[in-house]
């Protein structure tokens, strides 16, 4: 059975870090949340889909988004997968 979560993950950890280097500390933030709310053990592996990192990069390295919306999947023998949250606001897909 698989554990899946829906999460607003705040990023307002790679605002305190020098200009050039925020989009690589929230991709660091997104990691520190999913481990820390999905207890994630040491052999455990947490990936991070391709839509995340193009969210968090579409502005470029300085401006990240303050927070974003993502679903997180826990399956016996696959690493945990972060995706972006397709969800209307409406609780229709």
């Amino acid at each position: 059975m698989a554990d899946v979560r829906r999460m607003t993950i705040p990023l307002r950890g790679a605002w305190k870090v020098s200009r050039n280097h925020r989009a690589n500390r929230a991709i660091e933030e997104v990691k520190r949340h999913v481990v820390r709310h999905m207890k994630v053990t040491e052999q455990e592996r947490i990936w991070i889909d391709e839509s995340v990192n193009h969210t968090i990069w579409a502005r470029g390295m300085q401006k990240p988004p303050r927070k974003i919306q993502v679903v997180v999947t826990r399956e016996e023998g696959f690493p945990i997968e972060v995706k972006m949250d397709d969800e209307d606001e409406d609780g229709e897909a």
